[in-house]
């Protein structure tokens, strides 16, 4: 079906809403004018209560000396004998329970329906806001391949980033490699122990190494280039040739393995390039240039105790080398130059990073400039039972293989379905369960029963349908639901909420799924049967979008 052409868009719930509160704020003005407030509704918790409320009676209730449930009659009674265009864009007013209750006139709505289809694809997004955001997730080591934790947060990462981009912030995503320091030498003596197995079964693996079998296919790949050539070697001489082999292995199978999840990056930034391009350097500059660094022992440290951490932190050891916390310095210096938002998304277990960082920001100038998010803890269920995990133990079960087990769809899903900082069990299960408990597959389930439903229609729809018919409650009600899509992305933008996204795409799809159990479309008398077919439409345009933001197909069948 073709989108509507109407040139005469029509009041949109955002402009009724204005003209209620502008009615009400006057009348309040005129009979209260020492307590003048601002008028802000929100949708009551229970549907029967109308589509909006707003709590004007109870913020006016001490000045007026009245009791809210009589100022609200008061108010509305005034609004209305002052403003007659109250009548076009109401169904209804009524004070309960101190509140103001509204019910929109359906033709609000209707305009909201033909707003959707004249904008289509674009419905929901906003033009540039000139906002510049450095967002980094998943950053996870380069010592093995992706696991279910990572897979959380390039979910809820890749997820927010889409949404922000689509209300017009300038996202910039990154990922740092943590490619210095003892752990790489750990993987490349891990490295090291597998290529000597090929030839010697019996050679010892170092007690602290990375056990995991996914080092095994790495080491017959150098032996196939190297040979034997490093067996009988003094360490000196391979340790860092294995490491980095096994760094660049790694990252490019995480790589891989992020494209697969439907993720991009604008920028893979190695931590050992910044320690080359001297950043490390400059980061410490900019905290003694502000006077917050001093030396001890030989050491220097920063004075992070004047920003609310434990205790100071050292910056540049006593031999002149770099501590782990300097690369935090340097590499958010850069961030915080280049953005004018940096946002961190952190695994669990590092909470104590937050204040940490908080300060860091300040210190360097940029206070306020800096979000650190943490993402809750995973557990894998398969089979009604956990999964043990663990790196060290060589106990990993990775991203591909819970992508080939369930799909990319389910698990982009799933994993924003809870908070940000919420628990999540993974149930491998319940990933795969073609059922209304499944999420994913309630919600895709919906955008196919539509577009099975307009494929049936194709032939008699009209391209510029009367929506005037729309007016029954289930119709209302997910023209209503629609018409918050925009509203919505703002606060998961604004929030850093990716689980709204989830949680509005299920809502979009009961509604819909109520509307085609209490509507006939198809077999409807002509009028209403285009109506509804235009409202059907709407519906796929935002289902297909959310299931878009959230790097989900949108299947046309099931």
């Amino acid at each position: 079906m073709n989108p509507i052409t109407t040139e005469n868009p029509g009041l949109l719930p955002a402009d009724a809403l204005r003209v209620v509160g502008d009615a009400l704020a006057a009348a309040a003005a005129a009979r209260y004018p020492g307590g003048a407030v601002a008028v802000t509704f929100e949708a009551p918790r229970r549907p029967e209560f109308g589509d909006f409320a707003t709590n004007l009676a109870f913020a006016l209730a001490q000045t007026a000396r009245r009791a809210p449930q009589l100022v609200a009659g008061e108010l509305i009674e005034a609004a209305r004998e002052a403003s007659p265009e109250l009548a076009r864009v109401l169904a209804s007013i009524e004070p309960s329970g101190g509140f103001i209750n509204l019910r929109l006139a359906p033709a609000i709505w209707q305009n909201a329906v033909a707003h959707i289809l004249r904008e289509g694809t674009a419905y929901g997004s906003a033009p540039s806001n000139g906002r510049r955001i450095s967002l980094e997730f998943g950053s996870a080591n380069p010592t093995g391949p992706l696991v279910v934790v990572q897979g959380r947060t390039l979910s809820l990462g890749g997820t927010l980033a889409a949404v922000m981009r689509a209300r017009g912030y300038d996202v910039f995503v990154e990922w740092i490699i943590n490619d210095t320091g003892s752990q790489l030498d750990t993987l490349g003596r891990s490295l090291y122990a597998r290529y000597r197995q090929i030839e010697n079964p019996d050679f010892p693996f170092p007690d602290d190494g990375y056990p995991g079998d996914y080092l095994l296919p790495i080491a017959r790949s150098l032996y196939a280039r190297d040979g034997s050539r490093w067996c009988d070697a003094p360490e000196s001489e391979w340790l860092e040739i294995f490491a980095r082999y096994a760094r660049d292995e790694l990252v490019a199978q995480q790589q891989r393995t992020v494209e697969r999840f439907r993720v991009a990056y604008d920028l893979w930034q190695s931590e050992r390039e910044l320690h080359e391009a001297g950043k490390i350097r400059e980061g410490i500059a900019r905290l003694e240039e502000r006077g917050l660094t001093y030396e001890r022992d030989g050491a220097t440290y920063f004075r992070s105790t004047a920003f609310g951490d434990d205790k100071d932190r050292v910056v540049r050891r006593s031999d002149g080398r770099p501590t782990y916390f300097a690369l935090d310095v340097a590499y958010h210096y850069e961030k915080l130059k280049r953005a004018d938002r940096v946002i961190d998304i952190l695994g669990p277990d590092h909470h104590g990073y937050i204040g940490r960082l908080h300060g860091l920001a300040a210190a360097l100038g940029f206070p306020g400039h800096l979000d650190v998010l943490i993402s809750g803890q995973v557990g894998l269920m398969r089979g009604g039972e956990q999964v043990s995990m663990s790196k060290r133990a060589g106990h990993i079960v990775t991203l591909d293989e819970i992508l080939d087990e369930v799909g990319v769809d389910a698990a982009r899903f799933l994993f924003i379905v809870p908070t940000f900082e919420s628990p999540l069990v993974f149930d491998m299960a319940l990933a795969v369960e073609k059922s209304n408990d499944n999420p994913v597959y309630y919600v895709q389930y919906g955008h196919a029963r539509i577009a099975s439903v307009l494929r049936n229609a194709a032939a008699e729809a009209s391209s510029d349908p009367s929506l005037a018919a729309l007016i029954e409650p289930s119709e209302l009600a997910l023209a209503r639901r629609l018409a918050e899509f925009p509203a919505v992305l703002e606060g998961i933008a604004e929030h850093r909420a990716p689980h709204r996204l989830a949680r509005y795409a299920r809502d979009v799809a009961a509604d819909f799924h109520a509307f085609y159990t209490t509507c006939r479309i198809l077999d409807a008398e002509p009028t209403r049967r285009e109506a509804r077919l235009a409202l059907a439409r709407a519906t796929q345009i935002v289902l297909a979008r959310a299931l878009q933001l959230a790097g989900v197909s949108a299947p046309d069948a099931m």
